[in-house]
């Protein structure tokens, strides 16, 4: 018997389907590498170790850019028009660790802004904005070293319980000061120093409320008595002109005698 071991056996060629399956596999690994790679139209893009620094600095933005890399570490957004952060803004940036938005017009920020990015953040600053106040839920879970200054903050029982949860940068915490507050005699003043010193808008949120409450229903009760006291005075006219026309009315006796003097003429 020949020994085929030698011979060079025709190979199979590959079918329709497996040069199909390769070629798709090929695609999806391009697609998904060029995903991951691609720079913002609008940025500067840096790479570093397989990462990506993400450089969007003075470039006339008005909102934040959808098209970042997901493998962004470090994202610059300083200088800008940006005046929201909407929620979900970064949620498939997963290695993000760095964002800077300082020098912007933010004045508003979705509770659900920084979902996603809650355990990588490291460190964001949104110094020298716009904003006023922030929801409660807006840096829920952040671990991240943040820096609120130079905005004008409205103090009040809110950012107090925002702020108590928060890791302020150390360096700009004293700049953090209340632009306005409900109670007056600390607008102007640090953030630290007014929370420093014992001071609790809660509690006086709270007094407010009870306050507002009280005048509101010392208003209803005012009503309810102007009404009744109405309600009387006019029953009591109705009942005097009742009385003063029975009062008008011929008595019985008077009708008695007038009935005998026509009995007794006739």
């Amino acid at each position: 018997m020949q020994d085929l071991a030698g011979l060079d056996m025709p190979r199979k060629p590959p079918t329709f389907d497996g040069v199909a399956l390769l070629w798709g596999l090929l695609f999806s690994l391009f697609s998904a590498s060029a995903q991951v790679m691609a720079c913002s139209q609008s940025c500067h893009c840096i790479e570093k170790s397989s990462m990506t620094v993400v450089q969007c600095m003075s470039r006339n933005l008005d909102k934040i850019p959808s098209d970042l890399p997901r493998n962004t570490v470090v994202l610059l957004l300083a200088a800008n028009h940006i005046t929201h952060i909407p929620n979900n803004a970064f949620r498939e940036l997963h290695y993000l660790q760095e964002v800077d938005l300082s020098n912007n017009d933010i004045e508003t920020v979705d509770f659900g802004a920084f979902q996603g990015v809650s355990d990588s953040l490291l460190f964001l600053d949104l110094s020298n904005n716009r904003i006023k106040s922030v929801p409660k839920e807006a840096f829920a879970r952040l671990r991240a070293k943040i820096s609120l200054s130079n905005n004008p903050w409205h103090c009040e029982c809110t950012l107090q319980e925002v702020l108590r949860e928060l890791r302020l940068d150390p360096e700009t915490v004293n700049e953090v000061i209340c632009h306005t507050a409900v109670q007056e005699e600390y607008a102007g003043k640090s953030v630290i120093q007014v929370f420093d010193s014992g001071i609790n808008f809660c509690n006086f949120h709270h007094k407010t409320t009870d306050v507002a409450m009280f005048v509101t229903m010392f208003g209803w009760f005012t009503m309810v008595i102007a009404y009744v006291i109405y309600y009387v005075r006019h029953n009591q006219e109705d009942a005097r002109r009742h009385l003063e026309y029975l009062k008008s009315l011929p008595s019985s006796s008077q009708i008695s005698k007038d009935c005998d003097t026509i009995s007794t003429v006739l």
